[in-house]
C-alpha cells in the first residue's frame, strides 16, 4: 500500500466484495442489483472481482445496465475456468489472488462488502486490517442484508469488550442495511488515525 496518512483521494471508485454464489435468499441478489445500479447512477466507477457468476455477476450487470464503468480484477487461473465477465468496461488479469487484492485496494477509493463467503470476509478483513495499521485512510463498509451479518457484528463488539479491538477501530467499519444511505456514509466517512496496540494499563 503506497498511500500515506496525509493522502486523501476523492471518492470516485467503489470496490465491492461479494459472493460468487447467489445465496439462499432472493434478497441478496435484489440488494446487490440495487447497489450496482446506484453506484452507476451516481457516476461512480465500480471495481469488483471480475466474475460473471453469482452476486458478482449480478452486481456488474446492474452497474453496466445503468450506464456505469465496471472494472473487473481476476487471477489468470479463474479466467481460464471461463468465469470471467466478458462485457466489462475493463478486465485486468493478474497472476495471483494476492495481486488481485492489492490492485483492487489500489483502485478503490472506498470499499463495500456484500453477502458472500470466505473470500468476501477475507477481503473485507484485510482491507480493514490495513486501515487499522494506518496503511491507508480509505473508508469501508458492510451491507447487512437480511441480518446476515448480525452474528458477525455481535462478535466484533465482543472483541471490543474483551479488549482485543479498540472502540475506534471497531467504528472504522461502516455498517448499514440501506444501499443509498451506505454510499452516502461511505463518501463522507473519515477514517480515524488511532494507534493499533492496546495498552493494558490504560485500556
Amino acid at each position: 500500500m503506497s498511500e500515506t496518512l496525509d493522502e486523501q483521494r476523492d471518492f470516485h471508485t467503489v470496490c465491492v466484495f461479494c459472493g460468487s454464489n447467489q445465496g439462499a435468499s432472493d434478497a441478496y441478489r435484489d440488494r446487490t442489483i440495487e447497489l450496482g445500479t446506484l453506484i452507476a447512477r451516481r457516476g461512480l466507477r465500480l471495481v469488483y472481482g471480475g466474475a460473471k457468476v453469482g452476486l458478482m455477476g449480478a452486481l456488474a450487470d446492474a452497474a453496466l445496465g445503468a450506464g456505469g464503468e465496471v472494472v473487473g480484477v481476476m487471477p489468470r487461473h479463474l479466467v481460464d475456468r471461463e468465469v470471467a465477465h466478458e462485457g466489462l468496461s475493463e478486465l485486468r488479469i493478474v497472476q495471483s489472488m494476492h495481486e488481485r487484492k492489492a490492485l483492487m485496494s489500489e483502485l478503490g477509493s472506498g470499499f463495500v462488502a456484500l453477502p458472500g463467503g470466505l473470500g468476501t470476509l477475507e477481503e473485507l478483513f484485510e482491507i480493514w486490517t490495513w486501515g487499522q495499521l494506518g496503511l491507508h485512510r480509505k473508508p469501508y463498509a458492510l451491507m447487512n442484508v437480511e441480518g446476515l451479518f448480525d452474528p458477525l457484528i455481535a462478535f466484533l463488539d465482543r472483541l471490543v469488550s474483551e479488549g482485543f479491538v479498540k472502540p475506534a477501530h471497531r467504528e472504522m467499519l461502516v455498517v448499514d442495511t440501506d444501499a443509498a444511505r451506505l454510499l452516502d456514509r461511505l463518501a463522507h466517512h473519515q477514517v480515524p488515525v488511532v494507534a493499533k496496540w492496546i495498552d493494558p494499563a490504560t485500556s
